[in-house]
């Protein structure tokens, strides 16, 4: 009988696989030609493909006009509930009085939800706490939904995201960071653009800045796009057009194209034209959402759990990559690198991806090391869960048996 109710359930999951697929929405109807020249109406310089290089006046407007000799980037990565690693951290730095005014501040999937609130400061620092660990996120998840969402656009619903973003991102909050970009400011989110396969990087501050009475609303689209799991959330259709011709692009969790927004492919393949301000001390500071050390597990023979755990090791591998080269290109540029990952391993429950335990004990951990100044590497640092074990062992005067 068990048996005959385990292939009942798969014979479902299977149909409704497949009529998914038939009950998709449809689509207007457009081209890669007409896709190479696509615009949002009504908003200029808001946007570009990460591997463009961009004309020289278009790289001077998106760079951030600096009154003091240094300047100062925040890189939030993607990681789900572990954006609440960065949360802590942030708080941290704050406390001790030591976090820099960021002259750019640049976020990916859940570093595009924490991105906004960096960038405003250490006054907002509470809005973060109460996101990532009062158990609010919980809330994203309706497992009541998983079994209609196999029929649609994602997994769970896309409203309640919405919702919390909406909530959080308020037309005053947009309206704060209008007024930090005209100071020369720079707010920067990445997007996966499904339909062109291409990573976007959007000007997040010129389009709080923008007179349109739609600017809020495309600045949550964005931010909603960006935090999109793919399959999870649905996608985010965005308005475009080119020349006469209407349509939506469909956007996606930026994760999908990079973890991490640092320099864009275009310019760190130009590196000898390269328009950074030689000048001045730059300071980088990556704050990975993640852990990035092999996590060891014995996998259970399972379609979604082998699926899951092979995205995990992608997820690291693509980080490390972009990772180091990024360093590759601050070694050249004298750009001052910083990175901090989670390097501690946390038990975490794919069936429940908001886990508020999972968040704070993240949260305390980015937290504590800040705190404790152990939080910054000053070059790439992939820590092995084993010898992560053994300096722990270490400091509470244990010897571990090899």
């Amino acid at each position: 009988m068990r048996k005959l109710r385990t292939i009942c359930r798969l014979a479902t999951i299977c149909l409704l696989t497949c009529l998914s697929g038939c009950l998709a929405p449809e689509r207007i109807p457009y081209h890669a030609s007409i896709a190479s020249t696509a615009s949002i109406e009504g908003f200029e310089n808001i946007r570009m493909d990460a591997d463009s290089r961009g004309t020289p006046s278009q790289v001077r407007s998106w760079l951030p006009v600096s009154r003091h000799k240094e300047v100062n980037y925040l890189v939030l990565s993607g990681g789900g509930a572990g954006g609440a690693f960065s949360v802590g951290a942030l708080k941290a730095w704050s406390e001790k009085g030591q976090r820099p005014q960021f002259d750019i501040v640049s976020g990916v999937s859940t570093g595009a939800l924490i991105a906004p609130y960096a960038f405003l400061g250490p006054a907002y620092d509470e809005t973060l706490v109460d996101l990532y660990t009062s158990g609010v996120a919980e809330k994203l998840v309706d497992m009541d939904f998983l079994p209609l969402g196999l029929l649609g656009a994602g997994l769970l619903k896309q409203e309640p995201l919405r919702t919390m973003i909406e909530r959080y991102l308020t037309r005053d909050i947009v309206a704060k960071i209008a007024a930090e970009h005209r100071k020369g400011r720079r707010l920067l989110v990445l997007t996966s653009n499904l339909d062109s396969q291409k990573a976007v990087i959007w000007n997040m501050g010129a389009i709080a800045n923008s007179d349109r009475p739609d600017a809020v609303r495309l600045f949550r689209d964005i931010i909603t796009a960006s935090a999109s799991i793919p399959g999870l959330y649905p996608a985010v259709l965005i308005k475009a057009k080119s020349g006469l011709q209407h349509f939506e692009e469909m956007h996606s969790d930026g994760g999908s194209a990079s973890q991490i927004l640092t320099i864009p492919e275009g310019w760190m393949a130009d590196a000898e034209n390269a328009n950074w301000p030689r000048a001045a001390n730059f300071n980088m500071y990556i704050l990975v959402n993640n852990a990035l050390m092999p996590e060891f597990a014995t996998t259970t023979n399972n379609t979604f759990i082998v699926a899951a755990r092979a995205s995990s090791s992608l997820v690291k591998s693509q980080t490390r990559s972009a990772l180091l080269a990024t360093y590759a290109y601050s070694k050249k540029m004298g750009i001052r690198f910083h990175m901090a990952s989670i390097d501690e391993e946390i038990p975490y429950d794919m069936t429940n991806p908001f886990s508020t335990t999972y968040m704070r004990a993240v949260y305390e951990i980015g937290y504590r090391k800040m705190i404790g100044n152990s939080l910054w590497k000053d070059r790439p640092y992939f820590t092995d869960a084993g010898s992560t074990a053994d300096e722990h062992s270490a400091r509470r005067g244990l010897t571990i048996k090899q």
